[in-house]
């Protein structure tokens, strides 16, 4: 009966490191697990926060494409404008070339015709 109680001795002792090793290698699953989940808890504030940057940022971006939207619109409505002013005053320095031209040729006596100062009587 020794005999049996040695190999019970032996597979209790067995038993009991099998099972501590088991407790050793479930205690460092537990501290990795709340490692990770430390982390976990740091990637979602970072997301959170991020997340939140990322709507300011576009609140602000929005913003400013309609500011330059509109900087476009009276850029071009400006230019317009003064592509007919420039229109407007060739068109209206034509009209006084002519004009101009006109008078100093109404002006001008033809040849053979009496001048001006001729028919005056002195």
């Amino acid at each position: 009966m020794s005999q049996q109680g040695a190999a019970l001795q032996s597979y209790n002792n067995e038993l009991v490191k099998c099972i501590e090793e088991l407790c050793g290698k479930r205690d460092e699953l537990h501290k990795s697990i709340l490692q990770e989940e430390e982390e976990k808890q740091k990637l979602q504030n970072d997301i959170r926060v991020l997340t939140e940057r990322l709507a300011k940022v576009n609140e602000s971006l929005a913003k400013k494409l309609a500011s330059r939207n509109e900087f476009d619109k009276t850029i071009a409505e400006t230019e317009a404008a003064y592509m007919k002013i420039l229109e407007s005053s060739q068109t209206l320095l034509n009209v006084l070339k002519r004009e101009s031209q006109s008078l100093k040729e109404k002006s001008t006596p033809a040849p053979g015709a009496p001048s001006q100062r001729n028919a005056l009587p002195s």
